[in-house]
């Protein structure tokens, strides 16, 4: 089944030239992609208009079935409750404790109390963040702080799962741990498009890449045949 698709992509801003020009791919649903390209080579407004952020300039983006372009705001926002996103960045707030920030985007869809409780405990366990439900997040590693910022952004089941360079700000270690993570999720159903230029990921979990290059992209397969999507 397609989850998202992308028809003859085309974006520019202003008056420039298209920074992205005739991007076409599908992605299946339950994949594993990574997006790889050079700096400058247009990762960050791929990454806009995935999670709907940035609409292009021409073309047409199918998500869940539904015309992204023609959308409304208001159902445009509804969509973007089916995207969890993770920011190299964090993007956390520290005047609320681990469980308050893993909850939030349950409260704001209006989720009893109850039910958070469970449900975000469960999964800060499964992270392994089970004993730091209530501390601040700026008491916590680099590491601990993107376990978090993923927990935040699958608590709602998103069908689609966006990586903006999760492992650029923590050690090897630290990161092929992250990297784990994104997988098991993976493995139980969720689709994730994971931006790394790190070519040991890369190596040692292949999967198929959408890599930009000179305002376009190819479709590279993975080198380990049995793990293409």
């Amino acid at each position: 089944m397609t989850l998202l698709s992308f028809d003859n992509i085309g974006l520019h801003y202003h008056q420039s030239a298209e920074v992205l020009s005739d991007i076409n791919f599908e992605l299946e649903s339950g994949s594993f992609h990574y997006l790889t390209g050079a700096s400058g080579a247009g990762k960050t407004s791929m990454m806009r208009m995935l999670y709907l952020a940035q609409k292009p300039t021409r073309g047409k983006i199918t998500l869940l079935d539904q015309d992204v372009i023609t959308l409304s705001r208001s159902q445009l926002a509804h969509l973007r409750r089916q995207i969890g996103i993770v920011f190299q960045d964090f993007r956390l707030l520290n005047h609320l404790t681990v469980f308050d920030n893993v909850a939030l985007p349950l409260r704001i869809d209006g989720m009893d109390e109850a039910s958070i409780q469970k449900n975000v405990t469960e999964l800060l366990n499964w992270v392994g963040l089970g004993g730091r439900i209530y501390e601040s997040p700026e008491r916590l590693s680099g590491g601990e702080q993107q376990r978090i910022a993923i927990a935040r952004a699958v608590i709602n089941k998103p069908k689609l799962l966006l990586a903006d360079e999760p492992t650029g700000s923590v050690d090897p270690e630290i990161g092929e741990k992250l990297v784990t993570l994104f997988l098991e999720l993976n493995k139980h159903g969720t689709t994730v498009v994971f931006a790394t230029h790190d070519e040991n990921i890369i190596k040692k979990h292949p999967f198929p890449q959408l890599h930009l290059s000179n305002g376009g992209l190819d479709i590279i397969a993975a080198r380990n045949t049995g793990k293409a999507a």
